[in-house]
């Protein structure tokens, strides 16, 4: 079996779907299906090579122009995109949505002749906190619609998500739940100098001469993420230390509003980070806080990478979200309303009491990336999705 995935992006983007398609496609090629990717390229303007064809994992970066409203521009993929399917011959395609360039494949031929699965990683959500999205998004979902109605099959990452999306409501009959998954080994234990980097960005212990008390948020510093909430939730947070990490289009309002509430002192937002040391960040934290706020979050997969390490977490709860559906099938975390500052800090505190709590915790969530959200179960659900597509096209 031959799949060509669609994407966003691929690493060395740093993204958690682009994490979760590279852990896909080797525990695809694992377990016999031969896997390749069409994708953006992360390099805006780049001139961008041909994969090697004796490459194992063979990915196409279609070259980009940068980004309107979230949406990788790239006239040329299409023509990546045929050459592709031209050069791999695959047997089906997995489409990764939202992206606007799978779109494309309803206007090609070669892409039009095989089957489609569908991965539905998150709606278009109309969002209230920004409004262009749903001006955009009239002109989105028609041809949204039109790759739905085109699919053989759908993949949801949660039941929450599936049950709540208004866009994959005329589909229920051929969507399937397959929740994201991770490669443990692929984040390795951090180096003694990624280590110290850590501490360096933790920086100086609590007032009474003991370490702060360690609260990390990683992801993108855009409209939905909730960082706001966070900052505003650390005043009421002694002996506390926050650091956000990533990169986006809020830095600088972030940085604005730590330092109108005296906060610089205690949380901070040191921008990207490479691998190692976040791993070193994870690894030297006491909890992972993911305060975000819409349904654009949809699954958190950082909420896995939490698991990796035996870190506690606590989690908007955010209605029709498949974040707080993790949180509870895990058992490793306290789930809190989105947007409130106020039980956000209470839930943070409690943990910062109870060291014993924030322990068994993160040994629950080792267990279930053991158990549920290893990369490996995730895969194989995934491969008995392509057979029972595979045998409809041809039955």
């Amino acid at each position: 079996m031959r799949v060509l995935h669609l994407g966003k992006y691929y690493p060395p983007f740093a993204g958690g779907i682009e994490h979760f398609l590279a852990d896909l496609l080797p525990a695809l090629q694992t377990q016999g299906v031969a896997a390749a990717a069409v994708v953006h390229d992360e390099q805006p303007f780049r001139r961008s090579p041909l994969p090697d064809p004796a490459d194992p994992l063979p990915i196409y970066r279609a070259p980009c122009h940068g980004r309107l409203l979230y949406a990788p521009i790239s006239p040329t993929f299409p023509l990546w995109l045929n050459r592709a399917i031209r050069a791999f011959q695959p047997d089906l395609l997995h489409l990764h949505l939202p992206n606007t360039s799978a779109f494309w494949a309803l206007a090609l031929p070669a892409a039009r002749r095989l089957p489609w699965v569908i991965h539905w990683h998150a709606d278009v959500v109309a969002s209230l906190i920004d409004r262009r999205l749903a001006l955009a998004y009239r002109l989105y979902r028609p041809l949204e619609q039109r790759l739905l109605a085109t699919s053989r099959a759908i993949i949801a990452t949660s039941p929450p998500y599936l049950d709540a999306s208004a866009a994959l409501a005329p589909w229920r009959d051929r969507c399937r739940i397959i929740p994201l998954g991770l490669n443990p080994a692929r984040i390795p234990e951090p180096d003694p100098a990624a280590r110290q980097r850590a501490e360096a960005l933790w920086g100086k212990t609590s007032t009474g001469g003991e370490r702060a008390f360690r609260i990390l948020a990683v992801g993108r510093l855009t409209y939905y993420k909730g960082h706001e909430t966070l900052i505003r939730a650390a005043t009421g947070l002694p002996d506390s230390r926050v650091l956000i990490v990533g990169t986006g289009e809020r830095r600088t309002r972030l940085e604005g509003l730590i330092q109108s509430l005296a906060l610089s002192g205690r949380v901070s937002v040191p921008g990207f980070q490479p691998e190692a040391d976040l791993n070193a960040l994870l690894v030297s934290c006491d909890v992972l806080c993911l305060p975000s706020l819409e349904r654009t979050e949809a699954f958190g997969l950082v909420l896995l990478e939490a698991m990796r390490f035996g870190k506690p977490v606590v989690v908007s709860a955010i209605p029709g979200s498949g974040t707080g559906w993790v949180v509870q099938r895990a058992g490793h975390g306290l789930l809190v309303p989105p947007g409130d500052p106020v039980p956000l800090a209470a839930a943070l505190r409690e943990l910062q009491a109870d060291p014993a709590r924030r322990a068994g915790l993160g040994l629950a969530g080792v267990t279930a990336l053991q158990e549920q959200f290893g990369i490996g179960p995730v895969a194989a659900a995934v491969i008995e999705s392509y057979r029972q597509t595979l045998a409809s096209a041809t039955g």
